[in-house]
């Protein structure tokens, strides 16, 4: 998975509910009160949009932001690979 892609995806998600990261690399859409397994496996982590990424005013300004990459590559890697996209 590509940190950058994360953001995206919590970027054009927010408001609908949170996301649910898997260990196949897929990421979907999970409501607010989640209870965690799906088919009786459970997500890496579940990733809260609204919460990481409403404070950012442009999209650019979340990508960008090392604290938010960070936080992001710290929280997967707890059970799964995440690696920083090239800058552009």
């Amino acid at each position: 998975m590509i940190t950058q892609d994360i953001v995206r995806k919590l970027w054009d998600e927010a408001g609908y509910g949170n996301l649910a990261v898997w260990a196949d690399k897929t990421i979907t859409v999970v409501p607010p009160d989640y209870s965690g397994v799906t088919a009786g496996k459970k997500p890496l982590v579940i990733l809260k949009p609204i919460a990481l990424v409403n404070k950012y005013e442009l999209l650019d300004f979340a990508l960008h932001d090392e604290e938010l990459l960070i936080s992001i590559e710290t929280t997967i890697r707890a059970g799964g690979h995440v690696t920083r996209g090239p800058r552009s």
